[in-house]
């Protein structure tokens, strides 16, 4: 089953670490099988307000998130974003393809 590493970001600061961030991240990726799915805007809002960017990469799989996450390519530009970005940076599992909203009741 996919899984997602998410970040809602509300603000970036921009700057020589963030650039190398961007830079490094692709290759962090590759070992693990991620894949760049939602990588900020353009957004058409629809209902409320939205202020920040979003991303979401996808995993083959929760445990091949969590070892991206983990691994030491990643730990060793994690600072590169964490001290530059305000926001929330989550794992998440997908859902089958068969998956129906009604599922969630029980």
């Amino acid at each position: 089953m996919s899984a997602y590493a998410v970040a809602v970001i509300r603000e970036t600061r921009f700057g020589p670490e963030i650039k190398e961030y961007l830079e490094r991240i692709d290759e962090t990726l590759k070992s693990y099988f991620g894949k760049f799915r939602v990588h900020g805007g353009p957004y058409h809002p629809l209902e409320g307000t939205w202020s920040g960017d979003l991303i979401v990469i996808e995993f083959p799989s929760l445990e091949q998130a969590k070892a991206w996450y983990n691994s030491l390519a990643y730990q060793a530009i994690k600072s590169l974003r964490a001290n530059n970005t305000d926001g929330d940076v989550f794992l998440v599992s997908g859902v089958s393809d068969t998956h129906k909203a009604t599922d969630i009741l029980g």
